[in-house]
């Protein structure tokens, strides 16, 4: 059965109705969501980059421990060549293993090098590291917080969140297609998601422009579906925010 247009702006009105009580409800969430969002992120990138010190650290202590092998190795070389020196039958014999006893030295002064150098740089890589883990220690006590906060308030409102979602489903039941649509499209635009509004003191609850005493009238008939000539939202009269809800 063909609705009327007034059966049609009841329940445009009452579907709004619904809406705005559902915006209520997150109005009280806040930013807690958002907050929560911001702060997951945050730990997120602090463990990623905890992580990636962590293996810069781990591959630095690992070229110490092969410094350390290298020397160890070329000590251990320079004894045997000593050892071969006092067993040479001529000069150019000496020469050549003296001239491996000294590269032997020289790769141990550039791997003792290389371990101050790795040492400087685990000690600078490992206060940043511990400053890392500091600001992630804080963000997972602050994000804990938000998270109880948001459970506290969530679990205050989620019953009847739910509830009205149920009722609003119901209520788009009863609404045109076409309706719906710009009803959703108004919605989206809307900064307080007010798509259906009333006249009140003669103005566009909406925006608050005025508007002209004959549109009133033809608002009050309820006999076609006018929009307000500045923000483009669905007026009914005053009288309809009084009439019983139908969900």
């Amino acid at each position: 059965m063909e609705q009327t247009v007034e059966q049609k702006l009841k329940a445009l009105y009452e579907l709004q109705t619904i809406h705005t009580k559902i915006d209520r409800i997150r109005q009280v969430r806040g930013e807690l969501p958002m907050e929560v969002a911001d702060l997951e992120d945050d730990v997120a990138g602090l463990e990623t980059r905890i992580q990636k010190i962590k293996n810069e650290l781990d591959d630095m202590e690992d070229d110490v421990v092969t410094r350390k092998n290298l020397i160890k190795e070329a000590q251990a070389n320079i004894k045997k060549y000593e050892t071969q020196l006092n067993e040479v039958k001529n000069n150019r014999e000496y020469d050549a293993i003296s001239k491996e006893v000294e590269i032997q030295g020289l790769d141990i002064q550039v791997s003792e090098k290389k371990i101050r150098e790795f040492g400087y740089d685990i000690a600078t890589k490992t206060q940043v590291y511990e400053k890392a883990q500091a600001d992630l220690d804080g963000r997972k006590g602050d994000l804990d917080i938000k998270r109880e906060e948001l459970n506290t308030i969530t679990s205050e409102t989620e019953k009847d969140e739910n509830e009205l979602n149920v009722q609003a489903e119901n209520a788009t039941k009863d609404i045109e297609d076409r309706l719906l649509t710009a009803y959703n499209r108004l919605r989206r635009n809307a900064k307080n998601g007010l798509a259906v509004v009333t006249i009140q003191r003669d103005s566009c609850s909406g925006c608050f422009n005025q508007i002209p005493p004959q549109r009133q009238s033809d608002i009050r008939q309820r006999k076609k579906i006018i929009v307000c000539e500045h923000c483009g939202r669905i007026l009914v009269d005053e009288q309809m925010a009084l009439e019983p809800e139908q969900v």
